[in-house]
């Protein structure tokens, strides 16, 4: 993996061949963001955004000729991009992992208020969406599917909002970490913004999730129980990092890392559940300095 991130950011039209290329590739929003997180890191913002713009020119001629959407194209490089550009500009500027984590915590709570300020009840937007989703269905023929859906809207609409933000930050935050995985394997760089092993959150983010827990049991508002819920979900990625952080010290055999990812891919949300409980205990009582200390 080295030789090719090397290449990467060894010329800027390297740069701006790879973001492109990336963002036809699948996974795009994945692969395409972990490479801009590397060129932020390394290059910095601006000029990061001059090769991004090279990369949307590039696109923009490519598309004339293939006949592809143009702005499609334009909407999946900003999704990519845009979110992990402004984490990686937060760690590199603060030379934290961590703080670029909590940053994005904080953005999912102001984006979950936010579906709340703008829609007031976005319940009835998200009815509306798997309505047509239902609808999209029928139309290819998977009536049984859409009549599901449609029987299964009241009860998903009001989980929506807390599962669409918290699935957004699960994806920006596994860019991000990939991406500064690709820009540590460039000579010389290391764990230089902090090792994910090391990862906590914090009691102030925790603390947010006991009030907001609190407030939402006294008085039943919608935004108060999702704000809580997204608050406490985001803490999976702390007991990630304690999962690796068991791996490379204390010796927990790696199959154990392993199947723990594996598990994410086959009961994603009880085990998601599970990490989020360990790492927000471990917020309070910080479980890998006792042990360093025993």
């Amino acid at each position: 993996m080295q030789p090719v991130v090397g290449w990467l950011v060894a010329r800027p039209q390297n740069a701006v061949i790879g973001l492109a290329a990336t963002l036809m590739l699948p996974l795009a929003q994945v692969l395409s963001g972990a490479v801009m997180v590397v060129l932020v890191l390394q290059q910095g913002l601006r000029m990061a955004l001059l090769e991004g713009a090279g990369a949307l020119a590039l696109l923009a001629g490519v598309s004339l000729l293939i006949n592809a959407p143009l702005a499609q194209l334009l909407l999946n490089a900003l999704a990519s991009w845009m979110p992990v550009m402004l984490l990686a500009t937060v760690m590199l500027r603060s030379r934290s992992l961590t703080l670029a984590l909590q940053a994005a915590a904080m953005l999912a709570i102001v984006v979950t208020l936010g579906f709340f300020v703008v829609l007031d009840d976005p319940t009835v937007f998200w009815s509306e969406v798997l309505g047509q989703f239902a609808a999209f269905l029928d139309g290819l023929g998977l009536t049984q599917q859409a009549e599901l859906l449609t029987a299964q809207t009241a009860v998903l609409a009001p989980q929506m909002t807390m599962v669409f933000v918290s699935s957004g930050w699960l994806v920006i935050v596994v860019v991000l970490a990939l991406g500064y995985s690709l820009y540590r394997a460039l000579p010389g760089k290391g764990a230089m913004f902090g090792r994910f092993r090391d990862l906590n959150l914090g009691r102030v983010l925790a603390s947010t999730v006991a009030v907001a827990s609190v407030a939402a049991g006294l008085a039943g508002t919608d935004w108060l129980q999702n704000v809580a819920f997204v608050a406490f979900v985001i803490f999976w990625i702390h007991g990630l990092a304690i999962v690796h952080w068991l791996h490379l010290e204390r010796g927990m055999h790696v199959a154990l890392v392993f199947g723990a990812y594996a598990l994410m891919l086959l009961l994603s949300a009880p085990l998601i559940i599970a990490l989020a409980v360990v790492g927000y205990t471990d917020a309070w009582f910080d479980f890998r300095n006792r042990m360093k200390r025993a």
